[in-house]
């Protein structure tokens, strides 16, 4: 149970905790959460679009945020660090201007203000997460809470049917309904922006961008040609070198085997003498 071979969601995690610390300690969670009617129409502060999603502004969302992230880094480690890095940049984008532009545009005007209001928080970017370990990561296995107190007359019996899965999803689902309607619009974008993307659905520009890859440690593909190239020239020239020495055994077994005489081994010993 570790980050393995999950650096981006070892650094969602820890960045999340640690902006979420330091905003509470530094007394500056009032600049991460929307209200449409003082902050967009009265103040002009546009600026909160981009920042409403950096952090949580109570302990028990940052909990179920970080236990949510951690349990879901398999959607990482199956993808690779840059394409999952890709996907949390374009949904960060993307759930940064739908939802509050849905609120301002939409929801206020028709609740006539009574729904002003989008908590701070990734819940967004959670939800969308959530879409895509729903749709890949298989359940190992399944078991069902009876409705009853009795004994289960047959195996089809009354009874409510989870996965080992439903926990994960259970984190999430507490975070839609923290500050609920607000959470629970977001929410609602995350999980189709999440979906969208699945499918293939958003724009190809967005769907198929990548971050560059020093941003999750992968070198350059100038510098990894260079080093294959190294790499290629070395083994031709140990290959050279390995293949002189059957080329001298050829020539060695190739000259005739001649026995020296008697007479010939004492005249070699008297001119070594002399």
């Amino acid at each position: 149970m570790s980050f393995t071979n999950a650096p981006v969601t070892r650094t969602l995690v820890l960045g999340l905790v640690t902006l979420s610390i330091a905003a509470s300690l530094l007394d500056v969670k009032h600049y991460f959460y929307i209200s449409v009617g003082t902050h967009i129409w009265r103040y002009r502060q546009l600026w909160r679009i981009f920042t409403y999603q950096i952090c949580y502004t109570n302990s028990s969302e940052v909990l179920f945020a970080a236990m949510a992230l951690y349990n879901m880094r398999a959607i990482e480690q199956l993808w690779g660090s840059r394409k999952y890095a890709s996907f949390v940049a374009v949904t960060s984008l993307l759930t940064a201007v739908i939802p509050p532009f849905l609120l301002t545009v939409l929801l206020r005007p028709l609740s006539f203000g009574v729904f002003d209001f989008l908590p701070a928080g990734p819940t967004p970017i959670l939800f969308a997460i959530v879409a895509q370990y729903h749709a890949i990561v298989p359940h190992t296995y399944k078991y069902k809470v009876a409705l009853s107190t009795g004994a289960p007359a047959t195996l089809e019996s009354a009874g409510l049917t989870f996965s080992d899965k439903s926990t994960r999803y259970l984190l999430a689902f507490q975070l839609a309904l923290f500050q609920w309607p607000g959470s629970l619009l977001g929410a609602a974008v995350g999980w189709v922006v999440g979906y969208l993307w699945r499918n293939e659905m958003l724009p190809g520009a967005l769907a198929q961008w990548r971050v560059p890859g020093w941003v999750v440690g992968i070198r350059s593909q100038k510098r990894s040609g260079e080093f294959e190239g190294l790499q290629r020239r070395l083994e031709g020239e140990s290959g050279s070198s390995t293949g002189m020495a059957p080329r001298i055994q050829t020539m060695a077994q190739g000259e005739p085997n001649r026995r020296r005489t008697m007479g010939q081994q004492l005249m070699d010993e008297v001119r070594g003498a002399f």
